[in-house]
């Protein structure tokens, strides 16, 4: 069966996993989910993921983060862009999640970035999805 958007699947597996307490989720890798991952990482929403090698192509297993009392540090994790309608900001309309409380990743010519280093960078890009 063929999965024609991969990061809505990767962001709804996370979702799913936050909501039923799970502490780890298995997502088949590829090379955008693995840059998602590591922006999820370095901005404190997720404890640690990894990379497991399969006879196909990879598993990244993610390991969730928790506050205090079992509630999820994400909140709410939302796909902006979709291969039906792209979502496309220019270096002046990155979008502020939350008034700067949460994020959003955007694909750019350099790489993957967050929003606040999109507008650093002075760059545009597609609005992949927004994160608090």
């Amino acid at each position: 069966m063929t999965m024609t958007d991969p990061v809505s699947d990767l962001l709804t597996r996370i979702r799913n996993a936050s909501e039923a307490r799970h502490e780890t989720v298995d997502v088949p890798s590829s090379k955008l989910k693995l840059d998602i991952t590591r922006i999820l990482k370095e901005e404190g929403y997720i404890s640690n993921y990894s990379q497991v090698q399969d006879s196909k192509q990879g598993i990244l297993r993610i390991q969730l983060r928790y506050s205090g009392g079992k509630a999820p540090v994400i909140s709410s994790i939302d796909r902006v862009s979709r291969p039906g309608c792209r979502v496309y900001a220019r270096k002046t309309e990155v979008p502020s999640v939350l008034g700067g409380l949460g994020i959003c990743i955007l694909s750019t010519s350099q790489g993957v970035v967050t929003g606040k280093q999109a507008q650093e960078k002075g760059l545009g890009g597609e609005v992949l999805c927004t994160i608090s």
